[in-house]
């Protein structure tokens, strides 16, 4: 077995496209009859089209939303912030770092999908190798083998 995409259901089609299109910087690989393909693996399908396809009304549906998380990385999470000030997107939590190194930001989609935008490793390894941490203390804090930290800053 194999993931194949992650769906997500929404509630206007076309500003949710513009929503990870702008603020995350994904692209509509696909665009078909209520569902568009963008890159990452994620396909957002209108909520009238999905419910067509599971023979269920309004009242039939539970939406959780807040029970799964979108995870992205990236290399400048300064300037991803800046992204979502710019979009007045409302925030989980403001940017924090974790024990472990990375900084780390969750947000809310127009239908209140969380999403998660950190640091990548390769980032987070040469910020903590700049303030002075050695490779062994890395590898420590981050919970990661020595190898693992070696491997990404070859």
């Amino acid at each position: 077995m194999k993931l194949k995409n992650t769906v997500l259901i929404v509630n206007n089609l076309e500003q949710s496209k513009k929503f990870y299109k702008q603020v995350l910087g994904l692209k509509v690989l696909l665009d078909f009859h209520g569902s568009v393909t963008l890159s990452s693996g994620i396909v957002l399908q209108s909520k009238e089209i999905w419910k067509d396809l599971i023979h269920k009304t309004d009242q039939e549906i539970i939406m959780l939303n807040h029970a799964v998380e979108l995870s992205f990385e990236t290399e400048d999470i300064d300037a991803f912030m800046y992204v979502l000030d710019q979009y007045h997107v409302t925030l989980l939590h403001p940017l924090k770092e974790g024990a472990w190194g990375q900084r780390v930001v969750r947000f809310y989609d127009l239908d209140g999908h969380v999403i998660e935008v950190g640091e990548s490793m390769r980032k987070i390894i040469k910020r903590l190798l700049s303030q002075g941490f050695s490779y062994e203390e890395l590898a420590h804090r981050l919970r990661v083998p020595l190898d693992y930290i070696k491997q990404i800053m070859e």
